[in-house]
């Protein structure tokens, strides 16, 4: 499943698009703590996470992560949003529980 497909399919709010839409996703990945998801989060991973802050978008860079997706209802801050459009890295957003958002992008990518 690439980026693209995974806004289109409905799932998740799209708060922003970023470059490469056609990037293929690897896996989803759930974390909250960002000096883990730094040194584990797979390159190319849809990252569900409830983190809004700007260090996630720093981590979301550093990983080389698809997507980040801001699950539970949780936003991006102000700043977090700026850096998100300046630097071009797409966000989605759903009131599900980080398991649950990350399990509906494993069954997509299943089909």
């Amino acid at each position: 499943m690439t980026v693209q497909g995974l806004l289109d399919s409905g799932m998740f709010t799209v708060v922003n698009v970023g470059e490469n839409p056609e990037r293929e996703i690897t896996v989803p990945f759930c974390c909250d703590l960002l000096s883990i998801a730094m040194g584990r989060a797979p390159a190319g991973c849809a990252w569900v996470t409830v983190m809004g802050n700007m260090n996630t978008l720093a981590v979301a860079t550093l990983t080389d992560a698809a997507c980040i997706i801001m699950a539970e209802g949780a936003v991006l801050d102000e700043i977090a949003m700026k850096k998100a459009k300046d630097q071009e890295i797409t966000v989605m957003g759903t009131e599900l529980p980080i398991f649950d958002a990350a399990l509906k992008i494993h069954q997509a990518m299943q089909g």
